[in-house]
């Protein structure tokens, strides 16, 4: 949600706020002159905007740390029950020719919130929208490689005689299908230090090996208007928003309604 005036409001109590609010707000305390300022149209979580309310009152310190370590009890143990009761299968790709991925990452803060998202065109009538890997300590370039691993294990699990992935990470293209095989004949060393998220890069290699013989990775513009890099930049936000740590389908009816910015959804709701 979007940080107004009204939400602040709501969460007043005797015309100030509490130290763990503040922090919510990403803000200093005692707060600084003008805070509210730097707080108006911020994104906040849904989880952090019902905690935030929740901490509403003159509470010593000791009741602010109780009633967060509370709340987060209780997140768990729902997250962990809807998991049960919701978990599902991902969508089976079908594709008897050809298959199209478009793959993208997002990070807030880098290192920061990091996610993953992609779009899927097959035989389908519309793509499917897959988000996850969520990863508290990301950055951007993590966030596209681990959207370009789950590309080619989806390209590996399908039965299409031809794939294209489409990054718009030049770097998460570089590393998989042209720089590995380099670090890889020097025992995954190379000149000048260390190969950063080796793990995950290694990983995606060999998939690429694999199946590179009906595999083109090929790289897009990113925020260049291409329907398929749009849809999967939302996924990414998507699955930060979410805290998705597995990858799920996102389920939609259209794709214009899913292409709106996520400032833009949460003013129409």
């Amino acid at each position: 949600m979007i940080i107004s005036s009204e939400f602040i409001e709501m969460g007043l109590y005797g015309s100030t706020l509490n130290k763990a609010q503040f922090k919510i707000l990403g803000q200093p305390y005692p707060p600084i002159e003008g805070w509210e300022s730097l707080v108006d149209e911020k994104e906040l979580s849904q989880s952090d905007a019902n905690l935030f309310l929740l901490l509403r009152g003159k509470l010593a310190l000791t009741a602010q740390e109780q009633i967060i370590k509370n709340y987060k009890l209780l997140a768990d143990f729902h997250k962990g029950k809807k998991e049960q009761k919701v978990k599902k299968e991902e969508p089976k790709v079908v594709a008897s020719e050809g298959l199209i991925i478009y793959c993208d990452g997002a990070c807030k803060g880098n290192p920061g919130n990091a996610g993953s998202g992609l779009a899927v065109y097959g035989d389908g009538a519309k793509p499917i929208l897959f988000y996850g890997a969520y990863e508290e300590r990301g950055t951007n370039n993590t966030a596209e490689l681990n959207a370009l691993h789950k590309a080619l294990l989806i390209a590996l699990d399908s039965e299409a005689s031809k794939v294209t992935i489409c990054c718009d990470s030049k770097y998460s293209i570089d590393c998989v299908s042209t720089w590995a095989y380099g670090w890889k004949k020097n025992g995954w060393k190379k000149k000048g230090g260390e190969i950063k998220n080796l793990a995950i890069i290694k990983e995606a290699h060999e998939l690429y090996e694999s199946i590179k013989n009906r595999v083109t990775i090929k790289h897009v513009k990113g925020h260049a208007g291409v329907e398929g890099n749009e849809l999967a930049d939302r996924m990414a936000g998507y699955a930060i928003v979410s805290k998705s740590s597995g990858y799920a389908s996102f389920d939609y009816e259209d794709v214009g309604e899913v292409l709106l910015s996520w400032r833009e959804q949460i003013k129409r709701k």
